[in-house]
């Protein structure tokens, strides 16, 4: 059971999905385009692409954005178990006829609650989720999902947090891979971004920190579902 990664940048990483799936007997194969490694034109057993500081749309600036929606669009089409996470999930929303953009609300950050849509009830990932903290770092929004796509939770203030294409491809606006640690190195880096827009950046990683046990209890499960769709795949 291999899941080809695609990271796009050094301090957006697995996180926590690296200890979740190897426990479920997932192997990870990480693609590091932004130090040249090549997107590749298929994904076999399973498809994971996480966020980044880019918008889905600046092709120019990261040049290896395109060849990653076509990735995603063919996992999709050819039914690869498929995850796109923050960045991943906008990439998966161009790629497959939606709509993204700079979010009219502005930075969504911190640990916040998503809710689970109706539809999440018999979802393969999201089935038994309540309201849930999950760890937000964004500012652009999927605005219009793709067709079919089903929504599986929302939030305030971007209503999109998550939705299901097909029967194994799946898109979260949040980081369920985000461990406190990774989040404190955003901040840290974005220190004077955030204070510009009046966060504090000690309350952000406060909150995050506090809300640990939380997240694994929340995003756990949905990992290992994952794993577990990408076995039976």
């Amino acid at each position: 059971m291999r899941i080809t990664v695609i990271e796009h940048e050094a301090g957006a990483g697995l996180g926590f999905l690296t200890g979740w799936l190897a426990d479920a007997g997932a192997a990870c194969e990480i693609v590091r385009p932004y130090l040249g490694e090549a997107v590749p034109e298929r994904a076999t057993g399973g498809l994971i692409v996480l966020g980044g500081e880019a918008a889905a749309w600046e092709d120019e600036r990261y040049p290896w954005l395109p060849a990653t929606r076509d990735l995603i669009r063919h996992s999709v089409d050819g039914g690869v178990p498929t995850l796109g996470i923050c960045l991943g999930a906008q990439l998966m929303t161009l790629a497959c006829g939606g709509v993204v953009e700079r979010g009219g609300h502005g930075l969504e950050v911190g640990a916040r609650e998503v809710v689970p849509l109706p539809a999440a009830g018999a979802d393969p990932l999201f089935g038994g989720l309540g309201p849930a903290l999950a760890v937000q770092y964004h500012r652009d929004a999927m605005t219009a999902l793709p067709e079919g796509a089903v929504p599986l939770a929302t939030g305030d203030p971007y209503p999109h947090q998550a939705y299901r294409l097909g029967d194994r491809a799946w898109a979260v606006q949040f980081h369920p891979e985000a461990t406190p640690e990774i989040f404190i190195g955003w901040t840290v880096d974005s220190a004077d971004h955030l204070t510009e827009r009046g966060y504090s950046v000690e309350e952000l990683n406060t909150q995050v920190k506090e809300a640990r046990e939380s997240l694994v209890g929340a995003w756990r499960p949905l990992a290992e579902r994952f794993a577990t769709v990408v076995q039976s795949a």
